[in-house]
């Protein structure tokens, strides 16, 4: 979690900080290949040099960024899992669990479409 530490301890609510944490272990223990960057001052995931997914906090919710392709690709399973989303991101409010088996999803769909991406984003 090094690459993580300072965004982390910025979080002043501990509860959130501890389930943000959380998350970024579960991505790292399930995707360990994945690299762990700060970019526009947000912790993200890449892969090979191309984002795969990142977060930021809000004070209601985790915001999960993936691509509006990935958001359009995957639009019913968000709605199903009842998560408010926007353009490029999903909110997942602080008091929700989280839905491991759509960041699966999101993930594994990313590093598959993503295998000969050469730039950052799409």
């Amino acid at each position: 979690m090094d690459v993580f530490t300072d965004y982390l301890n910025n979080i002043a609510d501990l509860e959130h900080r501890d389930k943000l944490k959380f998350l970024f272990v579960w991505i790292t223990n399930n995707y360990p290949t994945l690299e762990k960057k700060i970019k526009w001052k947000q912790p993200m995931f890449v892969e090979h040099g191309t984002f795969i997914i990142g977060f930021s906090v809000a004070k209601q919710h985790i915001a999960v960024a993936v691509e509006n392709l990935v958001l359009a690709h995957f639009l019913s399973e968000i709605d199903q899992s009842g998560y408010d989303h926007t353009k490029g991101i999903i909110k997942i409010k602080w008091t929700d669990q989280f839905n491991f088996d759509l960041l699966k999803l999101l993930i594994d769909y990313n590093i598959d479409t993503k295998k000969s991406c050469q730039t950052f984003w799409r």
